[in-house]
């Protein structure tokens, strides 16, 4: 039997994620091409890392699930991003829930800002890991299904490469700055009170 607490622990990590989800998906509205075809900045990762670091790795996979139905949903079959079922599948609720893999630190990051240690360097080498398995499965699809839109002299994985690569890029330096200018409220934000 799930007692009191248990429910009410359970109830806080789900309307946090949900929330985070919600704050995600407003994120994306925000233009954040970097002028450069195609390589953008996702400003969502930013609060779903500190998410994934503060609740763990289920959360953090189900928040980004949930994160790339809604971004499939609501901008990826208007704008033509989805070009079949699968590709869909693998480009929007797969690559999206993966950047919840950021949660496999969340345990060392917690302990270290706990003792005082400067988790900087944890926070980005957990995020480099989700952040990079977003972008190699963008990379995956890319190579196989965008492959048309490649410059005819190139090759579609090359060009891919250089896309997805290019916003893994643009989105890490992104998440460096803000770390380094968060760096101070990190035990406030990824700490969590219950």
């Amino acid at each position: 039997m799930i007692d009191k607490a248990s429910r009410q622990d359970s109830l806080v990590v789900l309307t946090e994620g949900a929330i985070i989800t919600a704050l995600a998906m407003g994120l994306s509205y925000i233009p954040h091409s970097t002028g450069v075809s195609s390589i953008e900045f996702v400003y969502g990762l930013i609060p779903m890392s500190i998410y994934a670091l503060r609740r763990g790795l289920k959360p953090g996979l189900m928040a980004g699930l949930v994160w790339g139905l809604l971004d499939m949903l609501l901008r990826g079959l208007s704008t033509g991003g989805v070009l079949n079922p699968f590709q869909g599948i693998v480009e929007y609720p797969l690559a999206f829930a993966v950047v919840g893999l950021i949660g496999l630190g969340s345990v060392r990051v917690q302990q270290a800002i706990k003792n005082g240690k400067n988790a900087l360097g944890l926070i980005i080498f957990y995020s480099a890991i989700g952040f990079f398995a977003k972008y190699f499965l963008h990379f995956i699809a890319g190579g196989i299904y965008w492959g048309s839109y490649a410059p005819k002299t190139m090759n579609p994985w090359i060009y891919s490469l250089v896309i997805n690569g290019g916003s893994f890029v643009a989105n890490m330096i992104m998440l460096l700055v803000l770390a380094v200018i968060l760096n101070r409220i990190f035990k406030q934000l990824i700490i969590p009170k219950n």
